[in-house]
């Protein structure tokens, strides 16, 4: 495995942020100094995102939160009314097909989750999670040699080898990639 994190780059922000968010420096140019990288909002939209940080879109790691019911392999899917939070980490560039998430889990029914499931369940992601959080990875990730994924706030992202990143969010690789005709 590689290492957790790799050299900083601090990145130009656009105008408009919250009062303490760092501007950076101008897009493009970077200062490594052995600490999660900090500049580029995850807030922003991904190609914004993925143009501060000179990376492919694909390259971004999108952490998104479903709520699961009727799963065997879910703890409690049965009685939670929000249903059970899932994790599914998916390349920038594509969509998350909830009938693949559904089969995978086994589950009766999979949907986007509430904002307040999403809340009470995430902490760092793709890490910290404040619950035990079933975490899907999709496939598609591993084409990368290098995904960017959020690091604890909205303006915080860090460099990591995908393989590390399924690892040590505790990910089950999968296929869930919404495909095209």
């Amino acid at each position: 495995m590689g290492p957790l994190y790799a050299p900083r780059m601090t990145l130009s922000l656009p105008a408009g942020l919250p009062a303490g968010v760092p501007s950076g420096l101008p897009a493009g140019r970077a200062v490594p100094d052995g600490s999660p990288s900090c500049g580029a909002p995850t807030n922003l939209r991904r190609t914004q995102a993925a143009a501060a940080i000179g990376c492919e879109l694909s390259q971004i790691c999108k952490s998104l939160i479903f709520a699961a019911w009727g799963s065997p392999l879910l703890e409690g899917s049965r009685e939670r009314g929000g249903g059970v939070p899932v994790l599914v980490l998916m390349d920038g560039a594509s969509r998350v097909d909830v009938e693949l998430v559904r089969r995978e889990l086994g589950a009766e029914k999979v949907t986007r989750a509430r904002v307040e499931l999403v809340r009470e369940t995430t902490g760092y992601a793709p890490f910290g999670h404040r619950t035990r959080t079933r975490v899907l990875a999709d496939r598609s990730l591993l084409d990368h040699d290098v995904v960017w994924a959020a690091a604890g706030t909205p303006y915080t992202v860090f460099p990591m080898d995908p393989k590390t990143l399924v690892a040590h969010a505790g990910g089950t690789l999968v296929d869930v990639r919404e495909q095209h005709p």
